[in-house]
């Protein structure tokens, strides 16, 4: 699982997004606790959650387009940046009266993710490839991911009841310093070309793509000297929309991840109230809420082991048929011995079905429109995750939390079906050579070293059949990831 670390650029990637990450839930639940704290008001609490959710459903395609068009190194470091200011100027917002200083920095601090978070997905299989690394990688941020869980949002509630929300919005935005100077000291990338777009000759095979040739080769000094216009991020958008719709592995696991996200979110919303009314209060909903970090953590070992053996319509039917389980046995819950196994199985399940997609994408879309195509995934999550905390307690006060946590299983279900029905099966993973250590390129005035270049990952095209991605194309003589 561990692999991906051998890269340097990727270790400093994951590592500056680890602690940013650890910054933000330090925050997660103090900024919240602290306005409800003050205010005693249940709409300005809900209004921290709608100050995160709008810049993504407003900026995402948006984004996802800046993504592709940019160097997504400096694209990465100045948005870290940005949200470290946006965060530094929850400070001023603190005091009763001005919490609009503090909804406005959620939202410039949303804003800011909205564009990092595409560039980091698009730009994690730059570095490491689209074979076994890349599943690595997926793996150990799933294992990140519930480490910060588990340890995160308890962390901030004792570091909030015991110096306050203003050190842990100064800790915040160090976390984003910190991960700024991460992403400064990866490789700049060539300016020939990117790596990525040439080392993917099974596009120039595909009808549907090969009157597109800015998919397979488009100089990143033609990117970054194109003139943004509404006409060309229009252009650009359509041209997503397009490869979207020419890939069908994609097209299918759009509706399937929206479906879930819909369903896991309107339960989210209700979380806290099954702690309180169902559990035993504050202290209990602590742990479930740890559960389904050790659910997060579980399931990153099996994610390494799986994605490259088992077939991701497969893998994906399996893990959410197991979270829409673990949701109803957790919502129907009237103790913590039910409870927190219910948890932690959604935590596993649940996190197994995020990074499936996100891989399986990651491996068939090319680089050049990665960024787009994430935004696209991001935005259709954003406005699903804020339906369904909207529609969640209605759905519980009308038909009660058994009631809501059938539907949202069943919901969970059908998208498991449709899993089996629609996604089609992804050629076999072959095991491509490690990328060679890559060389960081001087900056202007340092003597000695020339300027490497674009390294390209995985056997090159005369020597090897046509593949995507490091894996060979379907038709090639190379059977599937792995028997049904």
């Amino acid at each position: 699982m561990f692999q991906a670390l051998r890269i340097r650029d990727f270790r400093l990637l994951w590592g500056g997004s680890v602690i940013s990450a650890l910054g933000t839930w330090l925050l997660v639940l103090a900024i919240p606790a602290h306005v409800l704290l003050v205010t005693s008001s249940l709409r300005d609490t809900g209004l921290t959650l709608a100050a995160q959710y709008l810049p993504v459903l407003i900026l995402g395609p948006v984004a996802g387009v800046v993504t592709d068009r940019c160097d997504r190194r400096r694209l990465m470091i100045a948005t870290s940046l940005f949200r470290a200011g946006a965060v530094a100027a929850m400070l001023l917002g603190t005091a009763p009266g001005r919490y609009w200083v503090l909804y406005a920095a959620l939202i410039a601090e949303s804003s800011g993710g909205v564009l990092y978070l595409p560039a980091w997905q698009a730009r994690t299989p730059a570095l490491v490839g689209t074979g076994p690394l890349l599943s690595s990688a997926n793996s150990l941020n799933a294992l990140a991911d519930g480490a910060v869980r588990l340890v995160g949002g308890p962390l901030g509630g004792i570091l909030l009841a015991a110096f306050g929300v203003r050190w842990l919005i100064c800790a915040d935005a160090l976390s984003y310093l910190a991960a700024a100077a991460a992403n400064a000291l990866t490789s700049r990338p060539a300016l020939t070309s990117r790596p990525a777009l040439t080392s993917r000759p099974a596009l120039t095979s595909r009808p549907a793509l090969t009157s597109r040739p800015a998919l397979t080769s488009r100089p990143a000094e033609m990117t970054a000297g194109r003139i943004t216009t509404i006409t060309g991020v229009v252009r650009d958008l359509l041209e997503g929309g397009r490869v979207l719709r020419a890939q069908p592995v994609a097209r299918a696991l759009l509706p399937v991840t929206v479906i879930f996200l819909a369903a896991n979110a309107s339960l989210s919303a209700m979380l806290i109230p099954l702690g309180i009314r169902r559990l035993g209060g504050g202290e209990n909903t602590g742990f479930v809420l740890s559960a389904l970090g050790v659910g997060f953590l579980l399931g990153a070992p099996l994610l390494r082991v799986l994605l490259d053996r088992v077939q991701p319509r497969t893998l994906l039917t399996a893990t959410l048929a197991g979270t829409a389980a673990g949701q109803f046995s957790l919502f129907t819950s009237t103790s913590l011995a039910t409870a927190l196994p219910a948890a932690a199985a959604i935590g596993m399940f649940g996190s197994m079905s995020e990074v499936i997609p996100q891989t399986a994408m990651q491996r068939v879309i090319p680089n050049a429109v990665l960024g787009r195509i994430s935004a696209v995934f991001l935005t259709g999550e954003a406005a699903v995750g804020l339906i369904g905390a909207v529609a969640g307690p209605f759905l519980a006060q009308a038909v009660h939390l058994a009631g809501l946590a059938a539907v949202a299983s069943l919901v969970t279900l059908a998208a498991a079906a449709l899993t089996r029905l629609s996604v089609p099966r992804m050629p076999a993973v072959v095991r491509e050579p490690a990328p060679p250590p890559t060389k960081r390129v001087p900056r202007p005035g340092e003597p000695g070293e020339e300027a490497p270049a674009a390294p390209v990952y995985g056997p090159g095209p005369a020597a090897q059949p046509a593949q995507v991605g490091g894996r060979q194309h379907a038709g090639q003589g190379v059977p599937d990831l792995a028997p049904e």
